[in-house]
This record gives C-alpha cells, sequence and structure tokens, in this order.
C-alpha cells in the first residue's frame, strides 16, 4: 500500500517513515526542506535498506499538491506532519504560521475527499489541552484556549478534519496529540537536528553536553512541583512513531469506530526539567552546565498523558524509559558533532 508523510524528512516524520517501510508500506516523502535536509534519506536507507520515493514540494502551493494526487492515484493514506513548530516563531509571525499550518491541511484534505477511501492520521499537539486542570491528561479534557498561533493551528486543524470527515464518509482520520518527542534511532543514523538555536529542551541539553552551548537556561525554579522546574511527557520518538504506525493499520483495516477519533500519545509518566538533566548526566557521565532563569511567558506548569486510551483501544503502548530516550539522543549528537568537525 502507498503511503504518503508529508515533512517525512523530519525529526517525527523520518522515524515514521522507517516504521513504515518495516512493515512493507511503499512510502512517498513530501517536504520542501525548510527544517530538513536531503541526507535524512540517506539515514532511512541505512536502516531500512529500501529508499523511499521523494518529492521536494510546497504544500502551500495548491496546484503542486493538486498535480502530485493526479499524478499518485493510488494513495491509500497520508500522515501529515508538515507544519511550522516553534511557539515563540509563531507569536512573532502568525500568518505565516495559519497559511503554512492551515492552508496546506485544506488543500491535502480537498483531494482526499476526492478519493473513494482515503486514511488520514493527522500530527497533534497535547498543547490543545493548555494548563489542563487535571493530571494526567485524558482525551476529553476541554481543549482551552490557545497559547500561541502554533497552538491554535493543531485546535483549528483538528476542528476542520472532524468538520471534513462528518460530510466527507470516504475519508477516516485519527487525530494523535502527542506529548514531548524526543530521543533518536539506535542507530543514530537518523535523529532531531533542530536548525538555528532549538527550540526544544533535549537538543538544547545535548548541544550544551556537546559544547555547542555555553549554558542552559531552566525557566523557573519555582513552580509548585517537587523540584520547582516544569514537568512534561518525554516520549521516545520510535515508540511515537510506532503509534502512527497503529493508529494508520486501524483505520486501513476498518477497525476504527468513528471516521474521526483522537488519542493521547505519551508515556503516562511526567518529567521535571532537572529530572531530564539528571537523565543527561546519568546516560553520558557529564556534567551539564545549567542556571534557573526566570519564568518563561506562556509556558505551562505541568502536562502529563493519560494513556489508557491508546493503550486500550490501539493496543499501542511506549516501551522506553526517559534514561534509553536521553541515551539514544546523544548518540546521535555525537555523530552529527563527529561529522560536521
Amino acid at each position: 500500500m502507498k503511503i504518503v508523510v508529508t515533512g517525512g524528512l523530519g525529526f517525527i516524520g523520518s522515524h515514521t517513515t522507517v516504521e513504515l517501510q518495516k512493515k512493507g508500506f511503499e512510502v512517498v516523502i513530501i517536504d520542501d526542506l525548510s527544517n530538513s535536509t536531503e541526507k535524512v534519506l540517506d539515514g532511512i536507507v541505512a536502516i531500512t535498506g529500501k529508499r523511499p520515493e521523494f518529492e521536494k514540494i510546497d504544500l502551500k502551493e495548491k496546484s503542486k499538491v493538486e498535480d502530485f494526487f493526479k499524478r499518485h492515484q493510488d494513495i491509500a493514506g497520508v500522515i501529515h506532519f508538515a507544519a511550522s513548530k516553534a511557539v515563540g516563531e509563531s507569536v512573532e509571525k502568525p500568518l505565516l504560521y495559519y497559511e503554512n499550518n492551515i492552508g496546506t491541511l485544506v488543500y491535502l484534505l480537498k483531494e482526499l475527499s476526492k478519493k473513494q477511501r482515503a486514511s488520514f492520521i493527522f500530527s497533534s499537539s497535547c498543547t490543545v489541552y493548555g494548563q489542563a486542570d487535571k493530571m494526567p491528561i485524558t482525551e476529553d479534557a476541554p481543549v482551552k484556549a490557545a497559547e500561541s498561533p502554533y497552538g491554535n493551528t493543531k485546535q483549528i486543524g483538528e476542528e476542520i478534519i472532524q468538520e471534513t470527515c462528518k460530510v466527507t464518509p470516504a475519508i477516516n482520520a485519527i487525530a494523535l496529540r502527542y506529548f514531548n518527542p524526543m530521543g533518536a534511532h539506535p542507530s543514530a543514523e537518523i535523529g532531531e537536528l533542530p536548525i538555528g538555536v532549538p527550540q526544544n529542551l533535549v537538543p538544547f541539553v545535548t548541544q550544551t553536553g556537546a559544547g555547542i552551548r555555553e549554558q542552559i537556561s531552566v525557566f523557573g525554579g519555582d513552580y509548585p512541583t517537587e523540584d520547582g522546574t516544569c514537568i512534561r511527557d518525554y516520549i521516545h520518538v520510535v515508540d511515537l512513531a510506532k503509534a502512527h504506525v497503529v493508529a494508520l493499520e486501524r483505520l486501513l483495516d476498518g477497525k476504527n469506530e468513528e471516521n474521526y477519533e483522537v488519542f493521547n500519545v505519551g508515556t503516562g509518566k511526567g518529567s521535571s526539567v532537572l529530572e531530564v538533566i539528571q537523565s543527561f548526566e546519568r546516560v553520558s557521565g557529564k556534567k551539564l552546565n545549567y542556571k534557573i532563569v526566570g519564568r518563561r511567558p506562556g509556558d505551562i506548569m505541568t502536562a502529563y498523558a493519560d494513556t489508557t486510551k491508546a493503550n486500550e483501544v490501539l493496543g499501542w503502548k511506549a516501551e522506553s524509559s526517559l534514561d534509553e530516550a536521553m541515551k539514544s539522543a546523544w548518540l546521535w549528537e555525537q555523530r552529527v558533532r563527529k561529522e560536521s568537525v
């Protein structure tokens, strides 16, 4: 079966492509290379022995999207990762985010709605919950007003898919609301490679450990948590990639109960910023230079998933520990630095 992975050369997209190919799917990657590089294809080949088809397309160009689907009539499903994802940048450039994250989604759904049957997996986010009232967060937790244009695009994206599914029975969709992806493939052939200053904690940690960054700032040490720092649910990217494959197979096998479903994807365990730093120090044997500074506007205090629904309905469960995920991130960081010397 032919599956399209948009943003397939990015962090999560590349790991999902690997898991799809392992399961025998034929993958076509669409990526505009705005936050990735074609070299990622070599890593995918090194792991799977197979090169996925790749087309460089900017999904904001509607005519290019239409042309792609005309040329690929036999597509069974789409896993949609292609989106801008930096919270801070979205505040500075809201229109860029609405165009890139909403416009492209609409163009894809328009093409899928022309098909007799199509499966669609949407890369959503726990940001839709904001600061949830209760922990752990279930799928029934209220969706709160977004803290940023990025978060808003995920909420709007989910609404667009849900409303499209209501009137287009041909499309079956699952939105995966994931928590904090981290780590790299254990082979160290692919991993997270942010362009410029990392927006996420773990690459900032590993880059500081590698001497690329002088010091890591811990935003806020006075939260009402055990050690005063923010708590998040950190999930190994390979576990996350496998969740996408399981969700896709659910749709392809017709096991979904409704044609739009939502699942949390996390470990079900919260780790504080200081616990993440301690994990790095354990797996690397290095002391990390960090400093506790003032809180960052827009940061929520605590977020970790209730994964019962994904465990029981999808039959999926995160397998890797924080230390295992951190070790893979550190191995990847060391490889990247060796190659750049």
